[in-house]
């Protein structure tokens, strides 16, 4: 049987994992930037209630999956860290996972904030 951690040390080790991406992963460090810009925007563009929640899973897909990401590809070099093809089909795998959200994630943010833009810009 697992060790029984406390609520408050699961928020803990949460938020250490957190952090250390933040130390350590700079694709992480690029899709919490450009989410920061996207919210900002978003609220000078006065996203509606449907905006907001589409923009809000765009972004928390993309921050998820990067997450993800980095924890199989931590695994992967800790059972094989010697490069083997089958450990390179997972952090490939893996990181495509985290591309594809990030171009859904810009197609939504395009069709949402774009024509706000131009309205604003008066075309």
């Amino acid at each position: 049987m697992g060790i029984k951690h406390t609520t408050a040390k699961s928020f803990k080790y949460a938020g250490e994992g957190l952090q250390t991406v933040l130390k350590q992963e700079p694709n992480f460090r690029i899709h919490i930037a450009i989410a920061i810009i996207v919210l900002f925007i978003s609220i000078l563009l006065g996203l509606n209630a449907f905006e907001w929640l589409l923009l809000f899973f765009s972004i928390s897909l993309v921050i998820i999956l990067e997450l993800v990401n980095t924890a199989l590809e931590s695994l992967v070099d800790i059972v094989s860290p010697e490069i083997k093809d089958k450990a390179k089909v997972a952090k490939d795998v893996s990181a495509a996972s985290v591309l594809i959200a990030a171009f859904v994630s810009v197609l939504v943010g395009t069709i949402l904030l774009l024509p706000k833009i131009l309205t604003v810009l008066g075309y």
